[in-house]
Parts: structure tokens; C-alpha cells; sequence
């Protein structure tokens, strides 16, 4: 099965940071980066990920990173 999530935050070290952190635990990158944002809120982006898992059936109450 893949699983999917959106990474999201203001765009600086700390989401880069998760973005990492999510590829250090096997995620892959899914598609490019999105921005969104101006001058007075800054810059937000956002990144898709995804991962294969094991086959299980899929439980909405279950956290995605609790996935193996």
C-alpha cells in the first residue's frame, strides 16, 4: 500500500528540516514543491510525500507515520 502526507510550514530551515526528516524515515518526494504566500505573511510551501507499506487494511484513526 502507499501512503501519502503534505508537509507544510513557513519556508525556512525547520521545514526543511521536516521534509528531511520525513526522507530519513523513507519517505519519497512526490512531485515538486508548492509556495504560496506575499510580502506581508511570507512565504509558505508546502511538499508531497510518499511511502510503500506493508499491506494492511487502512484506518483513518491510525497515524501516518505509525505506518511500517
Amino acid at each position: 500500500m502507499k501512503i501519502y502526507r503534505f508537509l507544510t510550514g513557513k519556508d525556512d530551515v525547520k521545514f526543511c528540516q521536516k521534509v528531511t526528516k520525513a526522507l530519513s524515515e523513507g519517505w519519497e518526494l512526490y512531485g515538486e514543491p508548492k509556495y504560496t504566500g506575499n510580502q506581508f505573511f511570507g512565504l509558505n510551501c508546502g511538499q508531497a510525500v510518499t511511502k510503500e507499506v506493508a499491506d494492511q487494511p487502512y484506518d483513518e484513526n491510525k497515524k501516518l507515520v505509525d505506518y511500517r
